[in-house]
């Protein structure tokens, strides 16, 4: 049987395997560009969960363990692969409603639950992909539990049949194949499911890798800063005494905690115990704890995962600003996403009232949204994500926002966000608004210049780590060393004197007000005074220029 505690020591087993192995699953992300790569969203997505799952009590029911689960796993969905992720929790969280402990069958109803929920979220499902991984699990779960109605065999063969069609996903999707690799999202859940395996099946919560392993993984800075901490928890709490243990010894805490961590702090009252320690184990911490009475004031931050947000240009939890919740008092609002003060300020000045700091490598996660829409004091509030790994997540607050109505405008690039909200018409119906927004959208091509994250090749062309790539509406069609010259062509390929005349060239942080002056003199040149072409500094990091065409 699968109880409670079970599950909730799993998911932090899990959340502990994929941080593991999360740059390895990055590395396995074919194309070059630039982005929040799997593993970090799948990383970053399930730690949310294990943070509550170590707030959670030795006496939790799998119900509410799965469904705490589920909650936090959707609020901190963090791109596409994060999204289904949540997904597939959600499913477990429905098959295990009014369920104590779980027993085989229950485990496979979970499966079938979790591919339903998957496999509904996405328009075109694509197979090779994580959602063949966890369909066949789910049909191997279901043969298993017809046999033998046993909670942990049953899970062992969907654990089986997760490895067996990763191995395959190369065979079903021809790139996959063409670059040597597996599917990121199928290794990602595979690695999370061999994580919650440990517990279920040898009672051993994974372990953050220690710091030496991590450095060998990795020569990343945040591999460096990862070399500072040994214990990557950092809990605090009070505990109200209860009447027995009021003649406990706190020293057996305070013990206890040093032989499982460092920088420990016990300090007790006749009525309160003061807890502060950075360990591996946050459960255990817990658990020790309750033995002296109930927890209040609990805080639990991942203090690597702040050293990573820090170098992915994010702050860490006590840094960060929440928005406040205003009253829906407006008829609309809007929520754009992007990177970069000029595009900010281009956002606010265009009416955004909210917009929330993200883009290609800095995927917000579903409560960066919500909480984003939550402070635009709207009745109706249209949110642009700008990237298409960000949609997924903003459809996922939806539901979250209950006292207004929330409509995500499939825009995937800055262009796309601008050209909509210049359409916007308060005089026009909701509907009536939606549609031309989108229809505006559509209409807009996007150049954009960065540069290679990795040796690739995509559509047949070879790209070496450093390159500069220029990019026509997401697919890579020129490649070089000049960003200027790479810019110009990008932007040459998708005008057609017919259909278009208007350039508007967004220049990122990386990029000269020199190199932008060039890119526009030489579009100038060519097109003449037909064609009406602008430049503004948007700052946005990763990509040199973004160029809208319409």
């Amino acid at each position: 049987m699968v109880t409670g505690v079970m599950f909730r020591d799993a998911i932090i087993s899990a959340s502990n395997n994929i941080a593991n192995s999360r740059q390895a699953v990055d590395a396995l992300n074919i194309f070059p560009v630039p982005d929040g790569d799997t593993g970090t969203n799948m990383s970053m997505t399930i730690g949310n969960a294990a943070k509550e799952m170590a707030t959670l009590p030795d006496d939790c029911t799998l119900e509410e363990a799965s469904s705490r689960c589920a909650s936090a796993l959707l609020r901190g969905a963090r791109g596409n692969s994060g999204v289904i992720l949540s997904l597939i929790f959600r499913g477990f969280s429905k098959a295990f409603k009014g369920v104590e402990e779980a027993d085989g069958n229950d485990i496979a109803r979970a499966f079938e639950k979790a591919v339903d929920a998957a496999y509904k979220a996405v328009m075109k499902p694509t197979e090779g992909t994580i959602l063949t991984v966890i369909r066949e699990a789910k049909d191997a779960a279901v043969e298993m539990a017809a046999i033998q109605n046993d909670a942990l065999e049953v899970s062992f063969a969907a654990l089986q049949a997760a490895r067996a069609a990763l191995a395959k996903t190369p065979e079903l999707l021809p790139v996959l194949k063409k670059a040597g690799v597996v599917d990121a999202g199928g290794q990602g859940l595979v690695l999370i499911f061999e994580g919650m395996e440990s517990v279920w099946d040898n009672n051993a919560i994974v372990q953050l890798l220690d710091d030496s392993k991590n450095k060998e993984e990795s020569k990343s800075t945040v591999a460096a800063a990862d070399e500072e901490i040994k214990f990557a928890y950092c809990s605090e709490f009070l505990i109200e005494k209860s009447d027995s243990a009021k003649e406990k010894d706190p020293l057996k805490l305070r013990a206890y905690l040093e032989s499982i961590g460092d920088c420990v702090v016990v300090v007790d009252d006749k009525d309160i115990i003061k807890v502060h320690v950075h360990s591996n184990e946050p459960g255990n911490v817990i658990q020790s704890a309750l033995k002296y009475g109930q927890l209040i004031n609990i805080k639990i931050d991942n203090m690597r995962y702040q050293h990573e947000n820090a170098e992915l240009g994010t702050k860490s939890e006590e840094e960060v600003v929440k928005p406040q919740v205003q009253a829906p008092e407006n008829d609309y609002g809007f929520v754009a996403v992007c990177a970069g003060d000029g595009l900010k300020e281009l956002f606010t000045d265009l009416g955004a009232d909210y917009v929330v700091s993200g883009g290609q490598t800095m995927n917000p996660s579903t409560d960066d949204i919500l909480g984003a829409v939550m402070a635009t004091p709207a009745k109706t509030v249209f949110v642009l994500p700008n990237n298409k790994n960000i949609i997924m997540a903003a459809e996922q607050a939806i539901p979250l926002a209950n006292d207004r109505k929330v409509i995500v405008l499939q825009t995937r690039t800055v262009p796309q966000g601008i050209s909509a909200m210049l359409t916007f018409d308060d005089t026009l119906s909701t509907e009536e608004n939606q549609m031309a927004m989108m229809e505006a959208a559509e209409r807009v091509e996007t150049a954009s210049v960065t540069f290679a994250a990795r040796d690739s090749e995509v559509d047949g062309q070879k790209v070496k780590e450093g390159e500069i790539m220029g990019l026509c509406n997401g697919k890579i069609k020129f490649i070089g060393k000049d960003v200027a010259e790479i810019a110009i062509k990008a932007a040459e390929k998708l005008f057609k004197k017919n259909e278009h005349s208007l350039i508007t060239i967004f220049y990122g942080a990386d990029a000269s007000e020199e190199q932008a002056a060039q890119v526009e003199a030489a579009l100038s040149e060519k097109y003449g005074s037909d064609v009406e072409i602008s430049t503004v500094n948007g700052g946005q990091p990763i990509y040199y220029f973004i160029i809208s065409v319409e």
